[in-house]
């Protein structure tokens, strides 16, 4: 479901700000990149503006809005944003700042209300972000229009069989196109059950010290690290406590890179299904096949990984899907779900939610380890030469194609394909000004 928003509110707009060309910093043809991309404050206030602004973002889960007045509060970037569920059952988002002075007129992570009064100075804002209310109103000039001052409202919001995702860009185009081939991966997740998903459990929040970008990249392409990072893991989960074997170990695989930045990378081994056993147990993998087809339930459905340009992730197995919210150049704050399908019995919802909580929850097996290297990654950015390495990102360069099998250009599991592909939407972006940057005549000379 699309909702186009008629966008009255303000709308920034300026002379062209100053800018870096990112085109030095990263050689996707010859697979290097200057690290100092993920340092570099300049580079973190040009994402902003450039990346974040123009792009669909992820906000929630449509499941969290249950009843008119329910509502969830996250983050567009670095913007604070309140989703809310209206009286005539129209999801809106909202910047979660009051028109008068700019605080925040929602405090509460999530909940229910009837209106967000801003505790400052009282301005009071319905579910549909028009001001309500104004105290000492009287005392206002007798033009002033609250017509005019209702809450800034996102320019489009749009659902994908469950996701919420909104963008500041009214030039953006449609959700669907945004997406692009990444459908076809996503819905091995979001499609295997006919009445669709739902959140359990809450989210789970923690911060890290790294660079968004680090983890984005991650899900999106590097299953390089699993044999590595995730030993002593992968020892305590195999049967015989001395890791798994070794075809399961060098597991064949592909890797999905998409043109709009987004990546997946899934083994294809039979035996790469749901690592719990009751959630393993539920499943029909024939009635699954009949529905997503052979190629889907033997790739992208299995222990794979994926990221949706720019900063939404997800883990098919597991349930699990997360933001990497930036908060500058060196930290990240993790937001994270488990979803599972609406049908599943209680005891099996249960099970998935225990298990994605054991392994890439806030203090899973898993998630530690990777929360470790981005930091290690992260802590020697800043030195003169340490901050300024060419990194080495060629694995499967030159590898890619069509292989018949799964849609899109794919290459072998272990490459940096879709690193690469997500480098190269980023680097496009921060070099094409957003549409709230007006060109002059000399900017464009």
């Amino acid at each position: 479901m699309r909702q186009d928003q008629e966008h009255h509110n303000h709308t920034p707009s300026g002379p062209l700000a100053d800018h870096v060309d990112v085109g030095r910093y990263v050689a996707l043809d010859r697979g290097l990149i200057d690290r100092a991309i993920f340092s570099d404050p300049a580079l973190y206030r040009q994402e902003l503006r450039r990346v974040f602004a123009p792009s669909w973002l992820f906000l929630a889960h449509e499941s969290q809005f249950k009843k008119p007045g329910d509502f969830f509060t996250t983050y567009m970037g670095e913007d604070p944003v309140i989703v809310a569920l209206g009286r005539d059952r129209r999801l809106r988002a909202f910047l979660n700042a009051c028109r008068h002075r700019g605080m925040r007129v929602c405090r509460a992570d999530a909940g229910a209300t009837k209106a967000f009064t801003c505790s400052y100075h009282g301005w009071s804002y319905d579910m549909a972000g028009k001001l309500v209310n104004v105290p000492n109103g009287e005392d206002y000039p007798a033009d002033f229009d609250r017509e005019r001052w209702g809450l800034t409202e996102v320019a489009q919001l749009d659902t994908y069989k469950g996701l919420v995702f909104a963008t500041w860009n009214p030039q953006a185009p449609p959700l669907a196109e945004a997406l692009g081939g990444m459908t076809w991966y996503l819905d091995a997740m979001l499609d295997r059950d006919p009445v669709g998903t739902e959140v359990v459990g809450g989210i789970h929040k923690w911060v890290l010290e790294g660079n968004w970008k680090l983890a984005a990249e991650q899900f999106a392409s590097d299953w390089y690290h699993v044999n590595i990072s995730h030993a002593s893991a992968l020892m305590v989960m195999s049967p015989s406590g001395k890791g798994p074997k070794t075809e399961i170990v060098q597991t064949p695989g592909r890797q999905y890179t998409d043109p709009l930045g987004h990546g997946a990378g899934f083994p294809t081994h039979p035996r790469s299904r749901f690592d719990d056993r009751v959630v393993h147990g539920y499943y029909d993998y024939e009635a699954l096949r009949e529905r997503l087809g052979d190629a889907r339930v033997e790739g992208p459905m299995t222990t794979g990984h994926a990221t949706v340009f720019p900063n939404f992730s997800y883990l098919p197995v597991n349930g699990s899907i997360r933001v990497w919210h930036p908060k500058g150049p060196d930290r990240m704050e993790v937001w994270a779900w488990t979803i599972v399908d609406k049908s599943m019995p209680d005891e099996v919802k249960d099970a998935q939610r225990l298990y994605n909580l054991r392994t890439f929850g806030p203090t899973g097996i898993f998630e530690q380890d990777d929360g470790e290297n981005w930091s290690e990654v992260q802590a020697t950015a800043h030195g003169f030469m340490s901050g300024s390495m060419t990194l080495n990102y060629q694995m499967g360069l030159g590898m890619e194609t069509d292989d018949g099998v799964h849609p899109g250009s794919t290459g072998r599991l272990y490459s940096d394909g879709a690193a690469r592909g997500f480098y190269g939407r980023w680097r496009d972006l921060m070099n094409t000004p957003a549409w709230h940057e007006h060109v002059t005549e000399k900017d464009a000379r």
